[in-house]
C-alpha cells in the first residue's frame, strides 16, 4: 500500500477532520531539496530559548499543511520538547524557566518528570508533512482523533496510554514500536490550539497498514451496530 494510499485509508475510515502527519527523524540535516520551515526565529528569553515555533508540537499542526524540515534550533523554545525529540538531556534544560514554571505549578513533580520518555538519540533535524507524500516509512505517523475515532482505534489494535506532556508519545512510537495515546496536555493544547475534543495517536510508520487493515473490520463492525441501534431507538 503507498502512504498516499495508506492516508486515505485512514482519513475514509475514521473519518479523520485532518489528515496523517508523517513524522520522520533525521541524523544528519536533510539536503534533499524539501523546504526549511521559514518563520523567523523567536527572540531569545533570558535564560537563551529561542525557536521558529512555541513548541515541537506546533510543527505537528503544520504537518498537516505541507512537507518541510527542520533542524534542531527550530525547537529550541519549549525544554519539554527539545527533552522528548531528542534534542537536549534533562540536565541542560532542568535550569529553564519555563521547567521551573511547570514544577513550581505542581503541573508536573520532579519524579513523573524523570520518567518522561524521551528519543533514544540525538537527531539534527525532524521532518513534518502530510501522510500522502511520503517518499519512505516515517518514524511516526501522527493523528489527531475525536472520542469516538480514537474508540474505533483503540478497539482496532492494543493502545499504550500515555500522560503528560503529550509529545512523549512521539519517542514511545519511534523508539519501542507501540500505538501511543494521548489525551493531551493543557501545555501543548495552549500553544497548538488543538480543540478539548481531540486527541493524539502516534502510529510507528512500520503500522500503518497494519493499523489500518484492522481498522476496516472494526469500522464495518461498528457501522453496523451503530444501524441496528439506531432502528431499535425507533421503538422509543
Amino acid at each position: 500500500m503507498s502512504f498516499a494510499a495508506s492516508s486515505d485509508a485512514l482519513a475514509n475510515l475514521l473519518g479523520l477532520e485532518h489528515s496523517p502527519v508523517a513524522i520522520t527523524f533525521h541524523d544528519e540535516v536533510p539536503s534533499n531539496g524539501v523546504p526549511r520551515f521559514a518563520e523567523p526565529m523567536s527572540e531569545p528569553t533570558e535564560d537563551g530559548r529561542s525557536g521558529r515555533a512555541a513548541a515541537p508540537c506546533v510543527f505537528w499542526m503544520r504537518g498537516h499543511e505541507y512537507t518541510f524540515d527542520t533542524v534542531a534550533e527550530d525547537h529550541g523554545n519549549c525544554s519539554v520538547g527539545r527533552l522528548t525529540h531528542g534534542f537536549a538531556e534533562a540536565s541542560e534544560i532542568i535550569d529553564k524557566n519555563d521547567v521551573a514554571a511547570l514544577l513550581d505549578v505542581g503541573w508536573v513533580t520532579m519524579e513523573a518528570f524523570a520518567e518522561v520518555a524521551t528519543l533514544s538519540r540525538r537527531p539534527k533535524g525532524v521532518r513534518y508533512g502530510p501522510l500522502a507524500e511520503a517518499k519512505s516509512t516515517p518514524d511516526v505517523v501522527m493523528l489527531r482523533v475525536s472520542p469516538r475515532q480514537m474508540m474505533e482505534i483503540n478497539h482496532a489494535v492494543e493502545v499504550e496510554w500515555s500522560g503528560k506532556p503529550q509529545c512523549q508519545i512521539l519517542p514511545r512510537a519511534a523508539d519501542t514500536g507501540v500505538i501511543a495515546a494521548s489525551m493531551g496536555c493543557a501545555l501543548s493544547r495552549a500553544r497548538t490550539g488543538m480543540g478539548d475534543d481531540e486527541l493524539t495517536v502516534a502510529v510507528p510508520g512500520s503500522r500503518v497498514e497494519e493499523l489500518v487493515d484492522a481498522l476496516r473490520d472494526v469500522c464495518r463492525a461498528d457501522e453496523m451496530v451503530a444501524v441496528y441501534a439506531e432502528a431499535d431507538l425507533s421503538r422509543f
